[in-house]
């Protein structure tokens, strides 16, 4: 049994002897997490670990066959009003004719009435989120002229309009640039002052300073702080020579060769 807890400030999400298999092909083996609230997390590990089981599990499409987890102190397909979720490939059409601050406000939907407009309370929401994220001078741009860091951007501010208390990004710095990456890492940290932040990857560079808590998925699950992470333990969970970065004796930033 893997016992992974987190002792500082309330836990936002607890998995409690989880275990999951698809097709009796085992992926997590009785799970004992919790993830702390104000914190930024970055779930790691090769592919087919296990990593975007979690997540799922955590956004309640996907059920355990053993053991129970808990968002927000409630089961997890009754927290997703708020949670906050941005996907690897996203469901916005990047030419299709609509701009930022449309995009944005797509993330009030199901958070206000069903019918008509969006109200003013939605917008001063959108607007909230653009300038969170640094985007007003973006925000009657097309979204189909934008940089990759930038819709990147956009996204995470859209799922900010909704006033998420858990924010959970799938691969978020796929195919940016390093400078966007960067950038990037600086955002989900300001953010994760106040919001939960828990993002998953396959790649260990983005264990950055930026990152405070980092847990490792092969079917079982471990937490660290990043200062916590060696290159044996790293070698080991990816079977392959590894490069650690150290930018102070607290934090660590992780790369492959």
């Amino acid at each position: 049994m893997t016992e992974t807890k987190k002792p500082n400030n309330k836990p936002v999400v607890t998995f409690k002897d989880v275990s999951f298999a698809y097709d009796n092909h085992p992926v997590l083996n009785d799970v004992n997490l919790e993830l702390a609230e104000r914190d930024f997390i970055s779930i790691i590990g090769p592919n087919g670990s296990g990593k975007t089981t979690m997540l799922k599990l955590i956004l309640g499409l996907l059920r355990p066959q053993k053991g129970a987890i808990s968002v927000l102190n409630r089961r997890p397909e009754n927290a997703c009003s708020q949670v906050g979720y941005v996907p690897q490939h996203s469901q916005v059409d990047p030419y299709f004719p609509v701009n930022v601050t449309d995009v944005v406000l797509m993330g009030r939907l199901g958070q206000t009435r069903s019918l008509g407009p969006f109200r003013s309370p939605d917008r001063e929401l959108a607007q909230n989120a653009l300038k969170q994220m640094d985007l007003d001078d973006l925000k009657n741009r097309s979204f189909a002229t934008l940089s990759g860091g930038q819709r990147q951007r956009v996204l995470i501010a859209r799922a900010l309009a909704g006033q998420p208390q858990l924010l959970l990004l799938d691969e978020p710095t796929a195919n940016l640039d390093l400078t966007a990456e960067i950038q990037l890492h600086q955002y989900l940290d300001k953010i994760s002052r106040q919001t939960t932040v828990v993002t998953v990857s396959h790649d260990i560079s983005f264990v950055t300073e930026y990152v405070r808590t980092v847990v490792c998925v092969t079917q079982q699950v471990q937490i660290h702080h990043t200062h916590e992470m060696t290159s044996d333990f790293i070698q080991k969970m990816y079977g392959a020579d590894i490069k650690l970065v150290c930018h102070d004796h607290s934090k660590i930033e992780s790369e492959k060769k």
